[in-house]
């Protein structure tokens, strides 16, 4: 766990395994949007620096640049010169299950029950996920 210092002594966590196949990158992004998910981060709070984000990290401030820049495209975030990253109060809005949506959950529903689990399973075990979500 790395812990990350935002502005107004606020704090954030980000669970980073440097061995995972998954790059650093795309899992800061996903920390960042676990945590607006479960509220933890709220519209209008500030993201460290890119550079400060690297050095709490301990990676290459391009790895950090790319989170941003991916968060950005997707709307997570916002990005001003005289106030840095912020999260984006107005991401709330537009499609919530797109096409691209849907097909990343079906292959993951195909892909569990490839390998064995039941409805009822994969059922209880995403009602799970849910509430760890939404606690």
């Amino acid at each position: 766990y790395y812990q990350c210092q935002l502005k107004k002594g606020k704090a954030m966590i980000l669970r980073i395994d440097m061995t995972s196949d998954t790059p650093i990158y795309q899992q800061i992004r996903n920390q960042i949007v676990f945590a607006v998910a479960k509220g933890d981060l709220k519209p209008g709070d500030d993201l460290p620096t890119v550079r400060q984000l690297a050095q709490d990290i301990g990676v290459n401030p391009m790895t950090g640049n790319k989170a941003y820049a991916l968060l950005k495209e997707e709307g997570v975030i916002i990005i001003d010169r005289r106030h840095g990253a912020q999260i984006n109060a107005e991401s709330k809005g537009g499609l919530v299950f797109t096409r691209d949506f849907d097909q990343r959950l079906k292959l993951l529903l195909a892909e569990a029950r490839m390998r064995g689990a039941s409805k009822r399973e994969i059922t209880t075990h995403i009602l799970s996920l849910i509430d760890s979500i939404f606690q």
